[in-house]
């Protein structure tokens, strides 16, 4: 039997959610569709593969074995086939296909306002959609298919399993605090600047988390007592310049503070949180010509200030 004549776009879509919800319900009502419908769409695609996909693992269902090793090859696919109907949908658009970029916030603060201004004065074709988020959840739409591109610090290798990373430049963690802070200026850090302080950190799952855990442990410092877990940078800018806080954070997240002197970094030895920040892309994935004019944007945007 051939496989076009068993396997059926809404058989991935099916197995896709369900990898994603690990649940057939919340499945069924993601995709508009009744759970006896899901379920059959799940049981059909186990007898075309010839091994079961989920099991029961208490009192829900989780992956098989065969389902792990199915469940990158599936989204890939269902990627895929969406990039093609989007490119071909857009064809008859004046300005394009619409070019959907995931932003992490080191790079969303200055960095792509930058390319996409150089992109609308150039006058060059696209319609663009920016989504921020943290690393896991753009990394997760971009492996769906739901994104383009995304840009900022490169993940844990773990994640990467499908995407390719494209380098452009290396970035520290800074701590920072507003010029007008107590500790701005100073030589040395006082033994308690951190519990005197409010302390802004990278989320738990963020990309720099470990790495500002082990300049802390480096350093022989207790980690904050009672920080305030964010990826947010309209909370940290606002908590920084109102309220005192001291914001331990990614130099392009504050770049444009730093340079306009409403910040001043902190004298704490950061050089251990180097790393590189890129552009993440599905490896099978053939941009658009606009998506392909945003990254070579971002690429002379860094250029311009001296990043590359």
């Amino acid at each position: 039997m051939r496989l076009s004549s068993s396997l059926k776009l809404r058989h991935l879509e099916v197995f896709v959610e369900v990898a994603r919800k690990m649940s057939v319900t919340q499945a069924a009502d993601a995709l508009g569709m009744t759970q006896p419908a899901a379920t059959r769409a799940l049981r059909e695609l186990e007898a075309v593969c010839g091994k079961p996909l989920v099991e029961k693992y208490g009192r829900g269902i989780r992956l098989s074995s065969y389902g792990e090793l199915f469940r990158d090859h599936a989204g890939r696919s269902l990627a895929l086939a969406r990039d093609g109907v989007a490119l071909l949908q857009g064809l008859d658009e004046a300005e394009g296909p619409l070019v959907a970029i995931g932003a992490l916030p080191t790079v969303a603060a200055d960095l792509v306002p930058d390319a996409l201004e150089q992109l609308r004065a150039s006058g060059a074709p696209g319609r663009f959609m920016v989504m921020s988020g943290d690393n896991h959840y753009l990394i997760d739409q971009l492996r769906r298919g739901r994104l383009d591109v995304v840009a900022g610090r490169m993940p844990a290798p773990e994640t990467m399993a499908g995407i390719g990373f494209d380098p452009l430049y290396r970035e520290r963690v800074v701590t920072v605090v507003a010029s007008d802070h107590p500790l701005a200026g100073a030589s040395r850090l006082p033994p308690f600047a951190f519990e005197d302080h409010p302390v802004l950190m990278p989320s738990e799952g963020s990309v720099i988390r470990p790495l500002v855990e082990r300049m802390f442990l480096e350093q022989g410092l207790a980690l904050p007592r009672y920080p305030v877990e964010t990826v947010s940078s309209a909370l940290g800018r606002r908590f920084v310049l109102e309220h005192q806080a001291i914001w331990i954070i990614s130099q392009g997240v504050v770049r444009p503070d730093l340079a306009a002197g409403t910040m001043a970094a902190l004298p704490m030895d950061t050089g251990g949180t180097l790393g590189p920040v890129g552009l993440c892309l599905r490896l099978e994935h053939q941009l658009s010509p606009a998506a392909a004019r945003f990254c070579e944007a971002l690429r002379s945007t860094c250029t311009k200030l001296g990043l590359a």
